[in-house]
């Protein structure tokens, strides 16, 4: 067993980390210790050992295992089968299977992005031993009986038939399908109905034995195990994956620019979204990008967006803007709902600023406002609880960032000069952008 080591530092002033369910206040010289463990199996992970509760909270994924690996007319079986794993494993049918997980306090569920399928699992230490036993049913012998299938499939498409004329999601597909043409990321994660009544048995449990795999699967833990002990779950849980996962190759995409599509859609309000370039989390210039980002749209009521169009004008109830990376593309995304007849209107404004921030970047104290906010939300947002931290540390991972990332985060952001977040705002923004709107026609 091998183990490397790091801390979680204090990043602003005194900050409070729940903890499995206790608050433990950190102090500015306090720190917690990450530990990159391999099991005797060779199944790697990072920890953080905590004992002030009996609790052990852990997040794992299989990267590359998401929704692209759908098998095209089959789209949702990703999605679909993250609602049941924990609906019968081995010889333990569905309700039996739920009503352990309640007798024992486990908490596990599933989900699936475009690039991974992941899972989260918490237990009280007391009953840790079954507790570990049910997770490894799920994972490695889910049973997919015909009852639960069909009532997860039929729950998804109640939730699809119910989006058909949501015009947020009917921008969010526009959008999806303009940038990403005949790409995966251009498809419904849920599917649709048909291709959702599409999926087998037999889909699921192939879509298990492909993206699962031991080369594939990332690990965090935070909790009450020492790293001997998490070494021999690691391969009780996913010793018995296949060494390799098959995943179908996936081809990188840029997004498209300067399209624009209208969906007539008779509603009193427009929907807008806007599409830009992004960058990959492994540029150099990612930080700027993030900070720049921050300010125009991202920073919710502090942004540039935000001010220009709700705040100024009252043309919208909110404005903003997102970096989107993703393991094959970049985008920065923008978007606001506002009335129809103030539709063009609120395109020109935030074509406006758009312009304007392409062109002169932002203010010092804009950069220093922003620097500021993204070092401590980091610490609200990424480590607040125990699964939140797992959930970190698999991120961490997932980026290829080192396990010294948290450590060294704050001095990547101070280290962004003024002159990178214009040069990062010039090259993303001064695209002309792809415009969706979805609302009355002539708006």
């Amino acid at each position: 067993m091998t183990r490397l080591s790091t801390t979680i530092a204090t990043l602003a002033g005194t900050v409070g980390l729940w903890l499995g369910g206790s608050l433990a206040i950190l102090g500015p010289a306090e720190a917690v210790e990450i530990q990159e463990v391999t099991s005797p199996g060779g199944i790697k992970a990072l920890l953080v050992e905590d004992y002030s509760n009996p609790l052990i909270a852990m997040k794992f994924a299989f990267k590359g295992g998401g929704s692209t690996q759908d098998a095209a007319g089959k789209e949702g079986t990703a999605n679909l089968m993250s609602g049941l794993l924990d609906e019968g494993a081995g010889d333990i049918s569905s309700q039996a299977f739920q009503e352990k997980l309640d007798e024992l306090g486990v908490s596990l569920s599933y989900d699936a992005t475009y690039d991974s399928f992941s899972g989260s699992f918490r237990t009280i230490t007391e009953f840790e031993d079954g507790a570990f036993d049910l997770l490894k049913l799920s994972v490695t012998e889910s049973r997919f009986d015909e009852e639960p299938v069909e009532r997860i499939r039929g729950q998804i498409a109640a939730g699809i038939i119910a989006n058909e004329r949501d015009p947020g999601e009917l921008a969010s597909k526009a959008w999806r399908e303009t940038i990403f043409p005949g790409h995966p990321y251009a498809r419904p994660k849920d599917g649709t109905v048909d291709t959702l009544k599409a999926v087998t048995k037999a889909d699921l449990q192939d879509f298990r034995r492909r993206t699962f795999g031991r080369d594939n699967l990332i690990v965090g833990v935070v909790g009450a195990i020492d790293p001997a002990t998490l070494g021999k779950r690691l391969d009780e849980v996913f010793g018995s994956l296949p060494a390799k996962a098959e995943l179908t190759p996936v081809a990188d995409i840029a997004p498209v620019t300067g399209k624009r599509v209208d969906v007539d859609l008779g509603v009193p309000q427009t929907q807008i979204q806007f599409a830009l370039p992004g960058v990959k989390r492994d540029a150099p210039d990612f930080f700027a990008a993030f900070l720049m980002n921050q300010i125009f749209g991202g920073g919710s009521f502090t942004s540039r967006l935000y001010t220009e169009v709700r705040e100024k004008r009252g043309l919208a109830y909110g404005a903003s803007s997102w970096l989107a990376t993703f393991d094959h593309t970049a985008v920065l995304g923008a978007a606001t709902a506002t009335r129809s007849d103030k539709a063009s209107e609120s395109v020109k404004i935030i074509e406006g600023e758009i312009n304007r921030m392409a062109s002169e970047g932002p203010t010092p104290e804009e950069l220093a406002k922003a620097k500021e906010y993204v070092k401590g939300s980091y610490v609200i947002n990424n480590l607040d609880s125990s699964l939140s931290i797992a959930s970190t540390l698999v991120g961490i991972q997932l980026d290829n960032l080192g396990i010294d990332y948290i450590d060294k985060r704050k001095g990547l952001i101070d280290a962004v000069t003024m002159d990178e977040v214009k040069a990062v705002a010039k090259k993303l923004l001064s695209v002309q952008p792809t415009i969706i709107t979805v609302g009355p026609a002539g708006a």
